[in-house]
């Protein structure tokens, strides 16, 4: 990785960027009850630094991204999914976010699916606001109309981040306390966002 390609966000520069969020979320919920729900594993950090900014009651929930290989047709279909999370279980039956003020947290949004699918659970059940709030939004690759409505830096898709809890592709660099880049092919992460207006 030459110096020309890359990029990089010091502990210090997040820290300014993750208080600034605190305070936006704060007064949007008013001193009212907010229930956190944080994407696992990547988003744990940063949600750890911005709960501690929240002025407000906080309530946190966890959903842990999984990815399994299915045979559909013949044909090998790549499937993620959410495993263990009765927080995501929404319906008639059980309302868990009814009247509630909801702001799921992830690290990285790119393509917006995945964000996108847990937002729509999560919608199932009534919420009185649903927010996105992200560390790092890319929005050159969306594949859904969805921006978060908090996030810390916006950067090219082809940006491959480690340190402060994302790591690199063999697994490593997550305990960074800087944000490093460099571009590439592969973009380990996939992002998802929010509807815009989608309160």
């Amino acid at each position: 990785m030459t110096k020309a390609s890359v990029a990089k966000y010091s502990a210090a520069r997040i820290a300014n960027r993750v208080k600034a969020l605190g305070k936006e979320i704060t007064r949007a919920c008013r001193g009212r009850r907010l229930d956190v729900v944080v994407t696992m594993d990547r988003a744990f950090l940063f949600a750890a630094d911005l709960i501690r900014e929240i002025d407000a009651p906080v309530v946190l929930h966890f959903a842990r991204e999984a990815v399994r290989d299915v045979e559909q047709g013949g044909k090998a279909r790549r499937e993620v999914f959410f495993e263990n999370q009765p927080a995501m279980e929404a319906g008639k039956d059980k309302p868990a976010w009814k009247g509630r003020d909801v702001v799921l947290v992830d690290a990285v949004i790119d393509s917006g699916v995945t964000q996108d699918f847990l937002l729509r659970r999560i919608g199932e059940g009534k919420p009185r606001s649903l927010r996105l709030a992200v560390l790092l939004d890319k929005p050159a690759k969306r594949r859904v109309d969805l921006e978060p409505d908090y996030f810390g830096f916006k950067t090219a898709s082809n940006q491959l981040w480690a340190g402060y809890g994302l790591a690199t592709a063999n697994g490593a660099g997550g305990n960074g306390k800087d944000l490093v880049a460099g571009t590439g092919e592969k973009q380990r992460g996939k992002g998802a966002g929010r509807k815009k207006k989608r309160r």
